[in-house]
């Protein structure tokens, strides 16, 4: 209860100082902008994000389906809004992936295949997420879309974090041998500070466990077209999402900045709002969205479509990850 009173918390400073910022120069023009916006425009931005959680959707499934051949995509599509919310509510959006654990595990799927389930769709996402901040940053190096040193800095941090991830989670998903050194040397760290008993009868535990977790990490990485096909469904996804921004400043009128400026931008601020603490990145990611989106917006207009961007990808999408968690679900046996 404390860490969701503290979660909100974080969440509610966040948005009123977000909100502040943006709104205190320029208020009514900017909430003038906002409702003038094509309401077309608007709905298509919506659009973009459900093709973005379909996806997400489809690629759970597809894992899924290697251990329960009864997981159908629906309930993949309903895991993916309510695992929307835990992300959004947690720092570093570090609930989602229990949440998602715990909900396959309701499916009639052992939890050391959730946690196989939940770490390839995860690995899938971060490949191509840092593929495409790769290929920001080279962009960037040839046209110099970026030219602050500082701006370029965090960009360039975002990345290795993000690289990291992918390398340590690739390693400890193969490397058998390491799992079992690691847990032990945990297991006899918590028992030399009284923490567990039974040092012998758990390490067996835990030494089953892992045996069921490396063999369902074999069976999502040794299908190589599923995995490079799980990886495309990624990168269309994380590209509709992308794209959210430019057909906002579409409905505002603004049509010069092309599709791979917006690409290229969004692979920046999602770069630097991933290492963010506060629970869904807030202030980080407004801030990468103004810095970076500033080189070809000046006015008003630029907080307005921030504010909507936020709104839409994060806000909306823990309201209605909050509403699916609340309607009753069906099990998978």
């Amino acid at each position: 209860m404390k860490n969701k009173i503290l979660s909100f918390s974080l969440i509610v400073i966040a948005t009123i100082l977000v909100l502040f910022f943006s709104l205190k120069d320029d208020y009514n023009t900017i909430i003038d902008t906002i409702f003038s916006i094509n309401k077309i425009y608007f709905l298509f931005s919506f659009v973009l994000l459900f093709i973005y959680y379909i996806l997400k959707a489809i690629c759970v499934s597809k894992i899924a389906k290697a251990f329960n051949k009864k997981y159908r995509l629906k309930h993949a599509l309903r895991l993916v809004i309510e695992t929307n919310f835990f992300h959004a509510v947690t720092p570093f959006s570090t609930g989602g992936q229990p949440y998602e654990i715990y909900n396959l595990s309701k499916h009639d799927i052992k939890v050391a295949d959730a946690i196989s389930i939940s770490i390839g769709n995860f690995i899938t996402y971060q490949i191509a997420l840092v593929f495409l901040g790769l290929v920001s940053l080279i962009c960037n190096q040839i046209f110099g879309i970026i030219d602050s040193g500082f701006l370029k800095s965090l960009i360039t941090l975002g990345f290795i974090i993000n690289f990291l991830v992918i390398v340590v989670l690739l390693f400890l998903s193969i490397s058998k041998k390491t799992d079992k050194t690691i847990v032990d040397f945990l297991i006899d760290f918590l028992n030399k500070i009284k923490i567990v008993k039974n040092v012998g009868t758990l390490k067996d535990k835990f030494h089953d466990y892992l045996k069921d977790f490396n063999s369902g990490s074999e069976i999502l990485f040794k299908d190589k077209k599923r995995f490079i096909l799980l990886i495309t469904y990624q990168l269309i996804s994380l590209l509709s999402l992308y794209l959210i921004p430019l057909i906002l400043f579409m409905g505002i009128g603004i049509n010069y900045i092309t599709p791979s400026q917006d690409i290229i931008t969004m692979s920046y601020v999602m770069l630097i709002g991933s290492f963010v603490p506060i629970p869904g990145g807030t202030g980080g990611l407004e801030y990468g969205f103004i810095s970076f989106f500033g080189k070809f917006v000046k006015n008003s207009k630029l907080n307005a479509i921030m504010l909507l961007w936020r709104f839409i990808t994060y806000y909306f999408g823990m309201i209605l990850g909050a509403v699916v968690l609340n309607v009753k679900k069906e099990r998978v046996k």
